[in-house]
């Protein structure tokens, strides 16, 4: 089974679309921030969340127990896209529903051989995927540029260090992350 959660109007052939709103006619009428979801302990093999996650969780106690509940219906090898927006970009800034920041360096909290180099290192970073009994491992990511900045990088007229310092410093170049991450199960 392949989850498409938070859907809203935008439904996919082939999955199961699952929304909390009904207007939106989903397959499951589902607020995921209501645990447990609805779904078996490993019996999914993807899951899309499309501009979903930042809506959700603005509880910390809540996000984690999302982060352990998506853990706990995926099946071992079980492809998760997040597509959501950059957090300095408009997108992100003027839509009141976003409660939270979702990045690269935030999802990897969730993998365990990532948390495992951390407390090697003695980083201060906090191993959560120890703590939530979680492993994700982060398989792709890339950051989408906004206009005209993709153009210019395209042409080589922006450099990946000029990109790095732009989008730490100014707003509305950077728009998008996309990630995706495979659960990983033993035994």
């Amino acid at each position: 089974m392949k989850l498409n959660l938070g859907c809203g109007h935008n439904q996919l052939p082939g999955w199961v679309n699952v929304d909390m709103f009904a207007e939106c006619a989903p397959d499951v009428v589902c607020d995921l921030e209501q645990l447990p979801w609805p779904w078996a302990d490993d019996s999914v093999e993807g899951v899309l969340f499309n501009h979903c996650l930042e809506h959700l969780g603005q509880k910390t106690a809540t996000f984690l127990g999302l982060i352990q509940e998506l853990y706990r219906v995926c099946r071992d090898g079980a492809e998760i896209a997040i597509n959501v927006p950059h957090p300095r970009h408009n997108d992100f800034l003027s839509d009141p529903t976003h409660v939270r920041v979702i990045t690269p360096d935030l999802l990897a909290l969730f993998d365990r051989e990532e948390c495992d180099e951390w407390q090697r290192l003695g980083a201060a970073n906090s191993p959560l995927a120890h703590y939530l009994h979680v492993d994700f491992a982060i398989v792709r990511k890339q950051t989408v540029l906004a206009e005209p900045y993709a153009t210019l990088y395209r042409d080589k007229l922006l450099s990946d260090e000029d990109l790095v310092q732009m989008s730490r410093e100014l707003n509305n170049i950077a728009k998008e992350y996309q990630i995706v991450m495979v659960a990983r199960k033993e035994g």
